[in-house]
């Protein structure tokens, strides 16, 4: 009982958060929309009601002419008036189905511009709150589900305003209009019998539908899970090579698809019983006002007319009910859609701009890391309280071992997380007092993992500063290195780079990465293992090109080849969370600790490649 009342409120809440979108605040026409489009629903119900009444006439009219003009033979009447009426109410019959076909086509015009602006207005709104939310929460998302979701809450919009707007509200209002109209005609009788009937028809449909929703939330479930593991293994396409695992993949995803097809076969029975019961309930209560009508045309209470309409009401009635299992479970399957996709709504923002936040003011761009404490979760601290400054044009290089924290200084950079204690200041403003967008759009990045989108090289590129001159690309093309690479390829800047940029080398993609950053302009430049899967002689120059293009910019480098900085300002090491050395590369050496440690085993390390290289290239 709880878990009903408990979903009941849900999908109430789910109408209420929509309705705004159905009546929009200030939207003078898309509101007159609503109004006509309800308008020339009701006038398609009124045709629908009356036109059985003509039909009845017609029927009357051609067995009282078909009687009548055996007489006219023998006694000579007059026929015309007799041929005339039949004539005159079969093409009054055909004009109001054309008027009910007409009001229908032009509702769904009218409404049609509501129907889209209410679908793209909500789909977007998810849209931008999820670009809003924390990287904590995308990190812990699956994006096959993510993007399931909001593809069943648009189509859940969809549908809900089709069937449930102009299907089900019109159907309910013709039920009773066809009630009232059999009261007045006729008899309490055939009211009571084609209310009942519908009635009973709602409620076992209603209940049998809900009984099999189960079988539907199992369906959806199966389909989900086999459509994330489906693209997580196709994201994944070179590490399921790698392991020759696509048997593997293969049968995770068809135990998905087992899943799936078990409840889909009881899904189709279950609707065959239910429809089997629908057409016992109709036939029932069109028997029961068949008897009446006939006892009625026996006593000459009602014609045959009468009889024709009675049972027209009923049939006609039966046609868009005989679809509510489907529209009930669709529409509670929509409500349950469109509740997923705006629960995403509630997700809170674990970095917003404080009320009022002002731009930053971003002049000279010194950096200050004031006693910087952070950590991702509550038992394991990243940070313990990190002090360093970057001063204005100044590079500083931070290095240390895997797991000590460096990557963590630009995401809080950032503010793709906040502090957990301390402050991050930009030419003394903390970041977390000014907004994020002023303070994203001071910083240029290129980061370890350079993921790519899957276009042309040179949309990648303008992705820095969208807009920008194809003569402005070529020139940061020049500076990343890239150039000559682009000049090679057959369709040159027009060229496609695949899924998160699979088609270039590690090295392209960071020299595309470098070129998209150089691109933006900013003020601060961050290389997050910029160089990291260049080979030495391309690493060099990137490394003088980066010299030349953040002379001047105050640059952060977070690096673990310690080769990339021996130039900065001030090198800080970190260990631990924690600031082990600082100073500059000969002074680090020189004391003789864990830089000097570091940097003897790369140089082994390095010498030892360049003697494998150098007998690679010796003839046997």
């Amino acid at each position: 009982m709880g878990s009903g009342q408990s979903t009941a409120r849900a999908e109430l809440g789910v109408v209420k958060n929509f309705l705004p979108y159905l009546w929009p605040r200030g939207e003078f026409e898309l509101r007159a929309r609503v109004v006509i489009a309800l308008l020339f629903l009701v006038g398609a119900k009124v045709a629908n009601v009356y036109m059985p009444v003509l039909y009845k006439y017609a029927v009357d009219a051609l067995g009282g002419a078909g009687q009548k003009t055996g007489q006219a033979a023998s006694g000579g009447t007059d026929t015309t008036s007799l041929i005339v009426v039949p004539v005159a109410l079969i093409v009054g019959y055909g004009m109001v189905r054309i008027l009910v076909s007409a009001f229908g086509e032009l509702r769904d015009a009218v409404f049609a511009k509501v129907a889209q602006r209410a679908i793209r207005t909500s789909a977007l709104g998810v849209f931008e709150h999820l670009h809003g939310l924390s990287l904590r929460f995308h990190l812990d998302r699956q994006m096959g589900g993510l993007s399931r979701a909001i593809e069943r809450g648009v189509k859940g919009i969809e549908f809900l305003l089709s069937f449930m707007l102009f299907n089900i509200l019109p159907t309910l209002l013709e039920i009773f209009m066809v009630s009232a109209i059999l009261w007045a005609l006729y008899d309490f009788w055939f009211a009571l019998i084609t209310f009942v009937t519908i009635v009973i028809y709602i409620a076992f449909t209603l209940i049998v539908t809900e009984w099999r929703m189960k079988f539907r939330r199992e369906m959806n479930q199966r389909d989900d899970e086999a459509n994330t593991k489906a693209i997580d293994s196709l994201i994944n396409y070179e590490t399921v090579k790698y392991f020759n695992n696509e048997p593997h993949e293969a049968r995770r995803y068809d135990a998905a698809l087992r899943g799936y097809e078990t409840a889909a076969v009881l899904s189709q029975v279950s609707l065959s019983k239910l429809n089997i019961g629908q057409g016992a309930i109709i036939a029932v209560g069109l028997v029961l006002n068949m008897l009446l009508a006939a006892k009625g045309v026996q006593d000459g209470n009602m014609t045959v007319g009468d009889f024709v309409l009675v049972n027209t009401y009923l049939l006609q009635l039966y046609m868009p009910l005989n679809f509510l299992g489907f529209v009930y479970r669709q529409i509670k399957q929509s409500l349950t859609d469109m509740e997923r996709m705006f629960s995403l709504l509630d997700v809170d923002k674990e970095v917003e701009d404080k009320a009022g936040s002002a731009e930053l003011a971003c002049s000279d761009a010194a950096i200050r890391f004031e006693d910087v404490k952070f950590s991702y979760n509550p038992d394991r601290e990243i940070l313990k309280g990190v002090s360093f400054e970057v001063p204005a044009g100044k590079t500083v290089a931070v290095v240390g071992p895997s797991g000590a924290g460096k990557s963590t200084l630009t995401r809080l950079m950032f503010r793709f997380y906040d502090v957990s204690a301390g402050r991050i200041t930009i030419d003394g403003q903390d970041i977390r007092d000014v907004t994020q967008n002023s303070l994203r759009r001071e910083i240029g990045i290129v980061p370890q993992d350079t993921v790519l989108f899957n276009d042309t090289i040179a949309y990648n590129i303008s992705y820095g500063r969208p807009g920008a001159e194809q003569s402005e690309i070529e020139d940061v093309t020049k500076l990343a290195s890239i150039d000559g690479f682009i000049e090679n390829l057959p369709e040159g800047f027009k060229t496609k780079v695949g899924e998160r940029g699979l088609k270039l080398s590690g090295g392209e993609k960071q020299r595309v990465s470098i070129a998209r950053m150089l691109l933006k302009r900013p003020k601060i430049m961050i290389f997050d293992e910029a160089t990291s899967a260049l080979d030495t002689r391309t690493e060099k120059d990137i490394q003088q090109a980066l010299r030349d293009v953040s002379r001047g910019h105050t640059t952060l480098i977070i690096a673990h080849r310690l080769s990339t900085v021996i130039d900065a300002d001030e090198i800080i090491v970190l260990r631990d969370g924690q600031v082990a050395e600082r100073g500059r590369h000969q002074d680090l050496l020189s004391q003789e600790g864990l830089y000097a440690e570091m940097w003897a085993q790369q140089q082994e390390l390095r010498e030892a490649e360049e003697l494998l290289a150098h007998a690679g290239e010796i003839p046997g």
